[in-house]
């Protein structure tokens, strides 16, 4: 397993991490969690994402009593948690949002639901418009101070928003976001790329990427169809199938069928070549993969050894294949 740096902090977050959506957010039951958490953690993984709004709890539940039987000395491993959507199904006003209630009493939640005593990364999913953003930097920060939390950041917040928490924690004496968690993959680029560009060296902004398999789109197993036993046949999720059967959602397939044979060249499958080209960004903390069956959990930890097949003239033929290379940003 490779460590990096999470931004300009000194914690080492292993490359690929394990994310509960998908797996824990299924109702998939403790045992299965933790057989698919032990096959990750024994890959060298020490980072596990997770949020109260994932099964309405249920995911931090689930994630909880399998690190209770697992056992692991807590220095081993970082365990997060996201706050915003909240973890009911009718949410009354203070139960959402970014207010500072919201923010402080979710964060107790999450450490009862995970059965920890602190969050190593705690997360603003989602900006909160309602919210002035030094209230929900001083309860992040105040979270910090008391011990509860060792470094805060925010998921698909706008770079203008970034640097607004940071320039109100610099103001005001508190602790600014350390990390972001956004969406980045082959499909989704211009935020990662373009946006944020300026953050990593200005503010030393570290990233934990999610989706880098576009919603299984980039597995490549829908290229000939929709399995019978995929996600997109679930209740719930039938936006994502609405999205696979559109003129674009077609249009990214053939992409997927033709980066395929790029996977095949190179003696591994498209997931692992999704993968690996995420890892090959060297702003990418760590990316965040998912998994129902240990099967999966080995199969992504493979796309490590793949990021060195990635020279520059196979990265030139996987661009040639997206035409989606976002314009150097101009500083």
């Amino acid at each position: 397993m490779e460590y990096r740096r999470l931004g300009k902090s000194g914690l080492r977050v292993s490359a690929l991490s394990f994310g509960s959506w998908v797996t824990f957010s299924n109702q998939l039951g403790v045992s299965t969690a933790k057989d698919c958490l032990a096959a990750a953690y024994d890959a060298g993984v020490n980072f596990f994402d997770n949020a109260e709004v994932y099964a309405l709890g249920q995911s931090e539940i689930v994630m909880g009593e399998a690190l209770k039987e697992l056992g692991w000395r807590r220095d081993s491993y970082i365990v997060s948690s996201k706050v915003f959507w909240g973890a009911v199904s009718e949410r009354k006003p203070t139960q959402w949002g970014l207010s500072r209630k919201h923010v402080i009493e979710a964060c107790h939640q999450a450490l009862q639901r995970l059965q920890v005593d602190y969050l190593d990364l705690y997360f603003c999913h989602r900006p909160d418009k309602e919210t002035p953003i030094e209230e929900t930097v001083r309860a992040m920060s105040d979270l910090i101070q008391q011990g509860k939390v060792l470094y805060w950041g925010t998921s698909e917040w706008s770079a203008q928003q970034l640097m607004e928490a940071y320039g109100v924690a610099r103001q005001y004496n508190l602790v600014p976001p350390t990390m972001e968690q956004p969406q980045y993959n082959m499909f989704h680029r211009e935020r990662f790329e373009v946006e944020y560009a300026r953050l990593y060296s200005e503010i030393g902004l570290g990233t934990t990427i999610w989706s880098p398999l576009a919603s299984g789109i980039l597995t490549g197993k829908y290229n000939n169809g929709i399995p019978t036993d995929s996600r997109m046949n679930l209740k719930g999720y039938e936006w994502l199938r609405e999205m696979l059967e559109s003129e674009a959602g077609q249009q990214r397939l053939q992409k997927v069928r033709e980066l395929s044979r790029v996977a095949e060249e190179l003696g591994t499958n498209m997931a692992r070549l999704a993968i690996a080209w995420c890892l090959k960004n060297p702003n990418v903390s760590t990316v965040i993969t998912g998994a129902s069956r240990v099967s999966q959990v080995h199969d992504n930890m493979q796309a490590l050894a793949v990021v060195d097949q990635l020279t520059d003239d196979v990265m030139d033929k996987i661009e040639a294949l997206l035409g989606n290379k976002p314009e150097e940003p101009e500083f």
